[in-house]
């Protein structure tokens, strides 16, 4: 069976359509191309949905040509706000600009007036790690240009505020002397330092900053997004975290008097994150007779998960039954621990160890166990399952999903127990 559909492709289990307007309509729109989520996993619907999109796509081809003024109405089943927004969002992500008539009626907001509107707003829809990112980058842009009028940016403005971008140091935020302070004095602060923040930062805070501008397009407070076109030219290297030695693990694991002792133990026996370890509760347990304890990863009072595959039931592998016991009877398992103190936590672990190695944090000790596994043998997307990864078995990660109920609880056993401390 094909799963091909004209001008359609599947991204992360849901459905995209796209189909280039041609030249001659993109210089009347402004926009390089049609984007829209169809809403859905399933091929024969999203087959159907495509047709429907297509017919809007020769319409507005039609009417640009004609010179009636084009209005882009989503389908009845894309028509919810939540969803235009999303569709907004993904169109501006890849067309290069967009352009929309002013909606407002009333006096022009400065920078950091409607940068505080976009942040409350996204206090509202992001959770508190992603927040804090948002929050970083809008604050340097808005304290830059805190009294000027939204519409008064130019080109100029957003080519000569990413120059600056590099010039900071990795400190900001973290150092008392740069709590609640502008972008100029952050940048005061940076002179003469050396630990500038990286390309991969840098990027983050470009991509941030452009979707603040793109939302005041949205809002009608802009007519287009003026630094849409300017390109990020760092070069972003990938980082990627380290893989304890087993001569780590047992420096770490002498360190028995340490607050995140026992975290540290059910992290590298079962390859859970620090925050969803941290957020376990004593009721996420189930004892499942000869096969033993297995917790139940899933979203509660006291954390959300990362995505929708991060969701699964884990065995806690034996050597996890005296760290059981001394842990509280019921509520939280780990209730003074949070996952920035994890983080810090281990860094004076680290420190006072000597372990200094580039790379080397506490989420290591997912890599440790997803290394163990490899290095026993088992197929890769049994580990993924293990783990809260989308499943590498099929190309388009979504037929062997549907097809497939997952390993069974004997399977999972198995391949925990395999697992050694190297104690």
């Amino acid at each position: 069976m094909s799963n091909r559909i004209r001008y359609a492709y599947l991204k992360q289990q849901t459905w995209l359509y796209r189909r280039n307007y041609p030249k001659d309509v993109a210089l009347v729109l402004g926009v390089a191309a049609f984007k829209q989520s169809l809403k859905t996993s399933d091929p024969k619907l999203a087959s159907a949905r495509a047709a429907e999109v297509n017919t809007l796509y020769e319409a507005t081809v039609e009417q640009a040509r004609s010179g009636l003024k084009v209005r882009i109405t989503d389908p009845a089943w894309a028509a919810s706000p939540a969803d235009a927004l999303a569709n907004l969002r993904s169109t501006l992500d890849t067309s290069g600009g967009v352009t929309f008539p002013s909606r407002n009626r009333g006096p022009v907001p400065t920078v950091f007036a409607l940068s505080r509107l976009y942040l409350r707003q996204r206090g509202e829809e992001l959770r508190p790690g992603g927040y804090k990112s948002v929050r970083y980058s809008v604050d340097l842009f808005s304290t830059k240009f805190p009294d000027r009028p939204i519409t008064s940016l130019t080109r100029e403005d957003g080519r000569l505020f990413l120059s600056l971008v590099p010039r900071l140091s990795r400190l900001i935020g973290k150092s008392p002397a740069t709590q609640g302070k502008p972008m100029d004095a952050l940048l005061a602060f940076s002179t003469d330092r050396r630990d500038w923040i990286t390309p991969r930062t840098q990027k983050r805070i470009w991509g941030q900053v452009n979707h603040f501008l793109d939302w005041a397009v949205y809002n009608g407070h802009l007519a287009q997004n003026p630094f849409r076109t300017i390109r990020f030219e760092g070069k972003v290297r990938p980082a990627p975290y380290a893989v304890p030695t087993d001569a780590e693990v047992r420096s770490l694991l002498r360190e028995v008097n340490t607050p995140i002792y026992h975290l540290l133990r059910v992290c590298l026996l079962t390859g859970m994150r620090s925050g969803e370890a941290a957020g376990l509760l004593r009721e996420d347990l189930q004892r499942k007779g000869n096969l033993g304890t297995f917790a139940h990863v899933r979203p509660n009072r006291l954390r959300e998960l990362k995505t929708d595959a991060s969701e699964r039931v884990v065995p806690l592998h034996s050597e996890l039954d005296q760290v059981l016991s001394r842990l509280p009877s019921e509520g939280p398992l780990f209730p003074h621990l949070t996952v920035n103190q994890v983080t810090k936590a281990f860094t004076h672990l680290r420190e006072k160890l000597g372990l200094q190695r580039p790379g080397l944090v506490f989420h290591g000790t997912r890599k440790w166990f997803i290394t163990q596994c490899e290095r026993t043998g088992v197929p890769e997307h049994f580990t993924a399952s293990l783990v809260g990864h989308q499943s590498a078995r099929s190309e388009n990660q979504l037929t062997y999903s549907i097809y497939s109920a997952g390993i069974s609880d004997e399977q999972k056993r198995g391949i925990i127990d395999q697992i050694r401390l190297p104690c």
